[in-house]
């Protein structure tokens, strides 16, 4: 079985994944009329066009962006299929975002480096979580991951999926669903936005859905940040209705923007503008109550090596003739 790779990260991911290959898989890094699977998250038509034997993409990042589901949509006998492999990272910097939202973490520390002390006389404004109710939006991979720290914090937890199945609650949640979404806002002191980007979630929350919540509530968004209307955002944290909020996605990115480049080699590479493009149309960063972290919740150290132990389990299955495990629904976009 022949796999197009066009872009890994670099030759070292490229080597990795190769390594854990079984016999019978080639990679290639250049296009191969011949190839079954091609690993890429922004494929033009002129891939897609170029294999006619294709009948699998693997997008080696977690979600799926819209140009890609549309063009598969339009070619029969194509799959897609995701990696979830830095779930636990994102979940990870879901948590870090809350707890220095949450404590002030980000103005005491720079109040101190210039040797200013006097917020520890004053009142802080700080909030405490136990107790309090986290409404999780996207209870999937990392969301049920953020949900397992916050119910070790002492928060009760209510996981949010589109259509719930199975039982109502799990070892730490209770599942309800996205058709309860504005029943639901008001209990939560803490919202966590995990969920994948579609036409239903783009905008999902305004200036009224963003109203329902507790006066002082926090909110954290390692999902996409369209998913909550740009202006309505900055006016609830300048205002108080929000507390504070920890972000690590955005509404403006550095042009190229990495989203939308398609198989230009080294995408993963910073382009010119990235040392000087602010993430909104809006002064977030003059905001004393909003973390920012500049869409880095899924990297870490030896994020390539687990990236390719899962491309590896999709590749051996696709080969061995097992359904591939990860399969997006095309409809749903997730």
């Amino acid at each position: 079985m022949v796999v197009w790779y066009p872009n890994p990260k670099d030759e070292e991911a490229l080597r990795a994944l190769s390594a854990r290959l079984p016999t019978g898989i080639r990679l290639a890094r250049v296009r191969d009329d011949s190839c079954e699977v091609l690993i890429e998250g922004r494929p033009t038509a002129e891939m897609l066009d170029a294999c006619p034997n294709l009948r699998a993409v693997i997008v080696p990042f977690a979600g799926v962006p819209q140009a890609t589901l549309e063009l598969v949509r339009r070619r029969n006998g194509i799959t897609i299929h995701n990696l979830h492999h830095n779930a636990p990272e994102t979940a990870e910097l879901a948590v870090a975002l809350l707890l220095a939202a949450a404590k002030r973490v980000v103005p005491m520390d720079a109040a101190l480096r210039k040797g200013d002390w006097r917020p520890r006389y004053q009142p802080d404004g700080t909030v405490s979580l136990e107790g309090k109710t986290a409404l999780v939006l996207g209870y999937g991979e990392i969301g049920k991951r953020a949900a397992r720290s916050l119910h070790c914090l002492g928060m009760s937890v209510i996981g949010v999926r589109k259509s719930p199945t199975g039982p109502n609650r799990d070892e730490v949640a209770e599942i309800r669903s996205a058709s309860e979404l504005r029943k639901l806002l008001p209990q939560a002191d803490v919202l966590v936005l995990c969920l994948p980007q579609t036409p239903e979630t783009d905008r999902l929350l305004g200036r009224e859905e963003l109203s329902l919540l507790p006066r002082g509530a926090i909110l954290v968004n390692v999902a996409r940040a369209t998913i909550v209307e740009e202006a309505a955002l900055f006016e609830a944290l300048s205002n108080g209705t929000l507390h504070s909020a920890g972000l690590d996605v955005w509404y403006r990115y550095p042009a190229p923007d990495e989203r939308a480049i398609g198989i230009v080699p080294g995408y993963f590479e910073a382009p010119e503008s990235a040392a000087n493009t602010m993430p909104s149309s809006f002064p977030f960063h003059e905001l004393e109550n909003v973390v920012l972290s500049p869409h880095r919740a899924g990297a870490a150290l030896g994020t390539e090596t687990r990236r390719a132990e899962h491309l590896a389990k999709l590749l051996e299955a696709a080969a061995a003739g097992r359904p591939i495990p990860n399969r997006v629904d095309l409809e749903a976009g997730y």
